[in-house]
Formats: C-alpha cells, sequence, structure tokens
C-alpha cells in the first residue's frame, strides 16, 4: 500500500523540474504545479570547460506552470509553460517562453516500478528557448523521452545492520531525452532523481539534469536539491540549484519554490 502511494507522490516529485516522470496519472486525475526559480551567474564554462568570468552578471528569473490529465490509466497528457525575464552583458528581455504539449504512454508498472515513453513540441517563446542560446533565438521543437522510475517500500529487513542500509521509503528515477530542435542544436538529455520520504508529510529529492549538443559541444550539468512538505492535496517546495560543469554555459545557481496542486 505504501509504495502505490509513494509512486504517485514520486510522479509529482520529479514533475517539478523534469517534464515528467515515470509514473503516469491515474484516469480522471490531475495535477498543476506553479514553480519560480531566479538564476544567477558571474561566471561561465568556456569550450574547454573552464571556469572563465563573464562580461557582465547574468540573471534569468522564470515563473512556469506545469499540468497534467490522465485520460485513460496509462494514458497522460501535458501543458508547460514559462514567463521570463532577465539581463546579461547584452541584452534585457522580458517575455513567454516554450510552450510544451505532450503526451505519456505507459508502457509497465507494477506496485513499485514504471516505465514510460513521451512525446511532445513546442513553440519557440520571446525568452531563452535554450539556457545556452540568445532570448528569442531557435525555432519550434519535438522531443521523444523515456523514463523509468522504481520505489522501496518499508519492508524492512530483519538484520540490524541491513535495516540500516535498506532504501527505506526511497526512489529513484531516471530520464533519457532527445530534443529535435528549429535554429538550434539538436540535444541529449540526462534527468536523474533520488528521492527519500521522511513520514508522510516531508520529502527530500536530489535532481542532476544534465545535457549535450553533439554538433557544437555545449554541454551541461545541473544539480538540485530541495524540500517538499506535503498538506494534503496542496505541496510546497524550495530548494537550490546549480550549475556543476559544463562547456559554452553559464556557472548559473540560485533558488527554487515550487507550489502543487492534486486533484
Amino acid at each position: 500500500m505504501f509504495s502505490r502511494c509513494l509512486a504517485g507522490l514520486v510522479l509529482a516529485a520529479v514533475a517539478s523540474s523534469a517534464e515528467a516522470g515515470a509514473w503516469a496519472q491515474k484516469k480522471g486525475r490531475a495535477q498543476v504545479i506553479v514553480k519560480a526559480e531566479a538564476m544567477r551567474a558571474d561566471e561561465g564554462y568556456d569550450p574547454a570547460g573552464r571556469i572563465v568570468p563573464l562580461p557582465a552578471v547574468r540573471e534569468d528569473r522564470a515563473v512556469g506552470v506545469f499540468a497534467e490529465y490522465g485520460m485513460t490509466d496509462r494514458l497522460t497528457l501535458q501543458f508547460k509553460g514559462e514567463w521570463q525575464s532577465g539581463e546579461d552583458a547584452f541584452v534585457d528581455y522580458e517575455g513567454r517562453g516554450p510552450l510544451q504539449a505532450g503526451v505519456v504512454w505507459q508502457v509497465w508498472r507494477n506496485d513499485a516500478g514504471a516505465i514510460s515513453l513521451q512525446g511532445s513540441y513546442a513553440i519557440a517563446g520571446d525568452g531563452r528557448n535554450a539556457g545556452y542560446a540568445a532570448p528569442g533565438v531557435g525555432g519550434n521543437e519535438l522531443e521523444v523521452r523515456v523514463a523509468g522510475g522504481w520505489t522501496f517500500d518499508d519492508a524492512v529487513p530483519k538484520s540490524r545492520l541491513r535495516r540500516w542500509l535498506y532504501p527505506r521509503n526511497t526512489f529513484i528515477e531516471f530520464q533519457f531525452a532527445r530534443r529535435i530542435r528549429d535554429g538550434l542544436p539538436d540535444e541529449n538529455r540526462l534527468d536523474l532523481t533520488l528521492g527519500r520520504h521522511f513520514g508522510e508529510r516531508w520529502m527530500v529529492l536530489n535532481q542532476t539534469y544534465a545535457g549535450e549538443t553533439p554538433s557544437n559541444g555545449t554541454r551541461w550539468v545541473q544539480s538540485e536539491t530541495s524540500v517538499v512538505r506535503h498538506l494534503g492535496r496542496w505541496s510546497v517546495q524550495a530548494g537550490w540549484r546549480a550549475t556543476g560543469s559544463g562547456r559554452e554555459t553559464p556557472a548559473s545557481s540560485g533558488p527554487i519554490f515550487g507550489i502543487w496542486r492534486r486533484f
């Protein structure tokens, strides 16, 4: 029973930062997540991956909405949009980010694990359509994604040592994606999530977002740690994201805040 409940919360957790999770919504179920972030960088990574000063401080702010609805137990519809603003050495900008719509198909699922295939299409906006590109650069895009996850239930081994080692109330989730862009290089992406529940109301998330554009060598690896507090059908999230390595990308970091509502 615990693992079924945990799997539902996992989806909300990973969807707050990634495009979707491995667990599709149940039929008639929905969720909406509003998330705000403020990233700042005064350094960046050069083509060799070395840290170098930027010509001026770069700031990127965004308020986004992620929504999804279970059409059936195996088919979930999704929508994502952002309003962005910021400035760097060359431009001040404000406007809509990409608008993305997609579908998740639940390939396999049991009480603990799940695998899904996902496809989406995004309409470019006036903001940053890619983190490494200037505002307004880039056109529409198509993305194909595979996701898988596993939850560890509360069955506790008898051995004291094994009890200490056992990943109780923990879940893992991975996502691989290929993003085909118009006006920008195509991207490969890898997202990883490790989460741990503490009781029924608290959760800690450790997430990694990595990507590359093979045609021009741009790379990035970002890490995000956040704490989530569940309040019935509502949840609140607060955390910090930082870029740990990359090539031709800013070394951005900053706070993230989210509010989730499940229906």
